[in-house]
C-alpha cells in the first residue's frame, strides 16, 4: 500500500499516519470543550459530545475545507441561553426535556437556513470581511481561548485559586505540556507534538498517582461522558405559529453565527495551508451537520478554530483527520469514558495555551505604523469586542460596518472637478472620483449654476455614478440648471451608469444623456 493515497479529495494526498495521529489529538482536545460548552446553557455533557461527533464527521466528509474541525462551540451555546429564558417566560412550567426539544428544533431550522445560504451561494460574501477585521477576529479569539483556561486553576466549585502544592503541580504540568509541544518539532516531526505532550503528561500523572484536576472534575456530580451511539430525537414540540415565532429568531442567529465563524475559520486555514476551500460547500455541510445534530440529540455548532489549528499544526491536510477525530470521540463516549475522564486538565490546558499563542497574529503589532489609522482602530475594536463579549458574529459585523464607513468617508473626499471653457464658450466639468451617497455634497459644491454659461458639459470619463444617491444628485443639479435656462450634457458615462439612469427615468431626465462625438467608455 502506498504511503500517500487519495481519500475523498482526488487532488489531496493523504499521509495516513499523520492524519490518524492528528485526529486522535483533536479528539482528546474536543472532549473538555464540548463538555464546557454544553454546560453553558445547562445541558448534559453528552449533548455537547454528540454535537461534536456529528459536526466533526459530516463536515469532514462533505465540507469545503479539508483539515478543518467542527463541533459544539461557545458562540452557539450562548444563543441557547436567550432561547431558554424566552421559553421560560412564555411557558413558566416548562420542563428540561421539553426545553431540549425546542433546542433540537432550533438547531434543525438553523441547519436548513445554512443549507439555503450555501445553495444561494452566499458564502462568497465572506470576502467582504476586511483584513483588519480578520486580524481583530483572530486576536480576540486567541484571547478568548487563553482566558477560558483560567477556571481550571480554581478550586472545584469555588472562585478561589488553587493553593500550595496543588497550584505548583498544575502550573508545572501545564508548562511541561507547552515545553513538549514547542520543543519536540525541533527534534522530530514523526508524530504530532500535541499528542506526545498529552500522553507523556497523562502517563506521569497516572503513573505517579499525582493528585491534580482531571476531565472528570470539570463535570457536575453524577455526570459522565459515558453513553451510546447518539439516540434519535425527533423534536416533540407543538408545530404551531407561536412555537415557530419563538424559535425562528434564535435559529437565524445560530445559523448566522455558525456561518460567520465557519467561513472565517475556513479563510484562516486557507492562509495557513496556502490552499483554497469552498465557502458555499462549507455552508451546505454545516447545515446538513446541524440538521443531523438536531435529530441525534446534539446542541449544534460550527467550525472550531482552536481544534482546526491543532489539526493543521500537526500536519493534517486532508479529510481523514477530521473523520478520525469524530470516530475516536464516539469511541471515547461508548468505550473509553473512564480513561478519558482521568486525563489531567493540565495537559489540555497547556495544549490550548499553545493554540492561543499560535492563533494570535503577533505580526499585527508591526503593522500599527504601516496601516491607516482607521484600519488600526477597526482591528483593535474587533479584538476588544470579541474578547469582552465573546460574540464573534457581532464583533465581525461591527468591524465590517466601521470599515465600510471609513472606506466611504475616504472615497467621499476624493471627488474632484477640473474646469475649463472651450472656444465655443461651453464650460466643461471633468469629474474625478466616484459619485455615491458619501460624495454628493462635495459634488454639488463643485458647480457654479448662476455664474456658468448657457451650456455646460459634465464629463464622467474618470468617474462613475455608483448608486441612487448619485442619480438623485444629478437630478437636482440638472433641475437647478434647467430653472435658470441652461443646458447640461452628461458625457462619458459607463454602461452601468447609463443603465441606472435609464432605470430611474422618473428621477432624472435621460434626454440630457448626449455623447455625439465619442464612444461611451465602459468602466
Amino acid at each position: 500500500m502506498k504511503k500517500y493515497l487519495n481519500l475523498f479529495d482526488f487532488k489531496q494526498k493523504v499521509d495516513y499516519k499523520t492524519e490518524i495521529l492528528s485526529g486522535l489529538t483533536v479528539a482528546l482536545a474536543l472532549v473538555p470543550e464540548a463538555i464546557a460548552f454544553a454546560l453553558i446553557p445547562g445541558f448534559s455533557p453528552l449533548t455537547g459530545l454528540y454535537a461534536a461527533f456529528v459536526l466533526a464527521l459530516i463536515t469532514s466528509i462533505f465540507g469545503g475545507r479539508p483539515g478543518m474541525i467542527s463541533g459544539a462551540t461557545g458562540a452557539v451555546a450562548v444563543v441557547f441561553i436567550g432561547l431558554i429564558l424566552e421559553l421560560k417566560r412564555n411557558f413558566p412550567e416548562i420542563d428540561p426535556q421539553t426545553i431540549l426539544n425546542y433546542v433540537f428544533a432550533t438547531v434543525i431550522i438553523a441547519g436548513i437556513l445554512q443549507i439555503l445560504a450555501g445553495l444561494l451561494r452566499l458564502g462568497k460574501f465572506i470576502r467582504l470581511v476586511p483584513h483588519p477585521v480578520m486580524f481583530g477576529f483572530v486576536n480576540g479569539l486567541a484571547i478568548i481561548i487563553f482566558m477560558a483556561q483560567f477556571p481550571n486553576f480554581y478550586q472545584k466549585g469555588t472562585d478561589s485559586l488553587l493553593q500550595g502544592s496543588s497550584m505548583y503541580i498544575m502550573l508545572g504540568l501545564t508548562l511541561l505540556t507547552m515545553l513538549i509541544i514547542w520543543g519536540l518539532p525541533k527534534l522530530t516531526k514523526a508524530v504530532p507534538s500535541s499528542l506526545v505532550a498529552i500522553v507523556v503528561v497523562s502517563a506521569i500523572v497516572l503513573g505517579f498517582g499525582i493528585d491534580t484536576l482531571t476531565v472528570a472534575d470539570t463535570m457536575k456530580e453524577g455526570e459522565s461522558i459515558k453513553g451510546g451511539f447518539p439516540p434519535l430525537s425527533i423534536p416533540n414540540i407543538p408545530f404551531t405559529l407561536e412555537s415557530f415565532k419563538i424559535i425562528f429568531p434564535y435559529a437565524a442567529i445560530v445559523a448566522g453565527v455558525g456561518l460567520i465563524e465557519s467561513l472565517l475559520t475556513l479563510n484562516i486555514i486557507d492562509e495557513i495551508t496556502d490552499t483554497r476551500g469552498s465557502g458555499n460547500k462549507e455552508c451546505v455541510a454545516q447545515g446538513t451537520a446541524n440538521i443531523l445534530s438536531g435529530f441525534l440529540s446534539g446542541m449544534g455548532g460550527c467550525a472550531m478554530i482552536g481544534q482546526s489549528l491543532i489539526n493543521t499544526s500537526s500536519g493534517a491536510r486532508a479529510r481523514l483527520s477530521g473523520i478520525t477525530a469524530a470516530v475516536m470521540l464516539l469511541v471515547f463516549i461508548m468505550f473509553g469514558s473512564n480513561l478519558i475522564e482521568q486525563l489531567p486538565m493540565a495537559a489540555l490546558v497547556g495544549l490550548m495555551f499553545m493554540v492561543a499563542i499560535g492563533t494570535f497574529e503577533w505580526a499585527s503589532f508591526k503593522t500599527f505604523r504601516k496601516m491607516p489609522n482607521s484600519d488600526v482602530i477597526v482591528m483593535v475594536l474587533v479584538t476588544l469586542i470579541t474578547a469582552i463579549t465573546h460574540n464573534l458574529a457581532v464583533a465581525v459585523l461591527l468591524g465590517v460596518i466601521i470599515s465600510a464607513l471609513a472606506y466611504s468617508w475616504e472615497n467621499a473626499k476624493r471627488i474632484r472637478a477640473r474646469k475649463h471653457i472651450d472656444n465655443n464658450g461651453v464650460k466643461h466639468y471633468e469629474i474625478f472620483g466616484p459619485l455615491f451617497f458619501g460624495s454628493t455634497t462635495l459634488f454639488n459644491e463643485k458647480f457654479d449654476v448662476q455664474g456658468d454659461p448657457k451650456e455646460i458639459i459634465i464629463d464622467f470619463k474618470d468617474s462613475r455614478v455608483a448608486d441612487m444617491s448619485g442619480i438623485e444628485a444629478l437630478n437636482k443639479l440638472t433641475e437647478r440648471y434647467h430653472k435658470v435656462g441652461k443646458k447640461v450634457h452628461l458625457r462619458h458615462l459607463s454602461k452601468d451608469c447609463i443603465r441606472l439612469l435609464k432605470d430611474a427615468d422618473d428621477i432624472i431626465d435621460v434626454n440630457v444623456l448626449e455623447d455625439p462625438t465619442y464612444k461611451v467608455v465602459s468602466k
